[in-house]
């Protein structure tokens, strides 16, 4: 009779070697975006609610840009700190071409060639009440949004973007993008939305960065998800999918590891994540008072994203840790 046990799962990790061979999920540069801060005036400026991170100046933007696909990463999203005095209740400096996020889809094409660049869609940066879309009497007016987010997509597709991220949650923007976009002969341009965005606490230093809290109008829990459901995730990708979505995200990523297994597991289409930047902040702030390891707490995170499913992981530390994983 076999010796008790028969299965010693312990043999598969005695080395390093053995553990590699067997490794169900793996991490790699080109499963890594980059997100960018930037702004329109002179100099890296640090973001203390983010260790590690600047708004970059648009020289800064590029270097950022360029180190990035030098350590592999394929992607990179933008994030603009637009300045108070171009901020509107309309958020109308989002379609202006000679606008911000503009130039730097220009001066990253012709520096950077085949880097994605992922433009974000949504009114919040823009906005004067740091809302995602249009506040008329106290409350959000999906429709008059939806009218906004067109004319801002197409004017960022024009300006070269591969790659269009909605992440403002109101009902059918990906149905009238893809309309908007088409019409403008932009067939080719990608819409990777942000499917299921909760309304989180973690999103806090991200907001700070961009200067992009709300200060008026309505609560952004009136748009974005309760972080208490799950089924309603499933209907927001479905709808997305059906409306012309090519890609989805869930955000924010650590505490909604749950939301990306099941979208994976029941639609089968690209699927990403983000450990946002209240997640990043905690580990840096952790690793900072010597509580953990920070690389290996980088990359045990990571790790996770991809063993819940996820295609793709939308990190700070994208650069970085694809150095580490070349």
């Amino acid at each position: 009779m076999p010796a008790f046990p028969a299965t010693r799962l312990r043999r598969s990790r005695r080395t390093p070697g053995l553990r590699d061979l067997v490794r169900e999920s793996r991490v790699g540069p080109a499963d890594l975006i980059q997100p960018l801060f930037f702004h329109g005036g002179k100099g890296d400026v640090p973001i203390t609610t983010m260790p590690g991170q600047s708004r970059h100046d648009m020289d800064g933007l590029l270097r950022q840009a360029e180190r990035a696909q030098a350590a592999g990463v394929r992607a990179i999203a933008l994030f603009p700190r637009i300045d108070d005095a171009d901020k509107s209740l309309d958020g109308a400096a989002a379609w202006d071409p000679n606008g911000l996020v503009p130039r730097a889809l220009r001066r990253l094409r012709e520096a950077t060639g085949d880097l994605l660049v992922i433009a974000d869609v949504a009114l919040d940066p823009y906005s004067s009440l740091g809302q995602d879309g249009i506040v008329v009497d106290g409350r959000i007016d999906n429709d008059r949004t939806l009218a906004a987010l067109a004319r801002q997509a197409v004017c960022l597709a024009q300006a070269g973007a591969p790659i269009l991220g909605p992440s403002d949650m109101m009902d059918g923007r990906v149905g009238t993008l893809r309309r908007a976009l088409d019409e403008a002969g932009a067939t080719d341009v990608l819409i990777f939305s942000y499917a299921a965005k909760y309304a989180s606490c973690f999103y806090g230093p991200f907001r700070h960065a961009l200067d992009s809290a709300p200060r008026g109008g309505a609560d952004k829990a009136t748009y974005q998800m309760d972080p208490a459901n799950t089924d309603e995730a499933l209907v927001e990708v479905a709808l997305d999918l059906e409306e012309g979505a090519d890609w989805v995200m869930v955000k924010p990523g650590l505490a909604y590891l749950d939301i990306v297994w099941r979208v994976k597991e029941r639609f089968g289409r690209p699927t990403f994540a983000s450990p946002v930047s209240g997640e990043y902040a905690m580990i840096e702030a952790a690793a900072a008072m010597g509580a953990l390891d920070r690389r290996s707490a980088i990359l045990e995170t990571l790790t996770s994203f991809k063993r819940a499913g996820a295609d793709g992981i939308l990190t700070y530390w994208a650069t970085e840790a694809a150095a580490w994983l070349r």
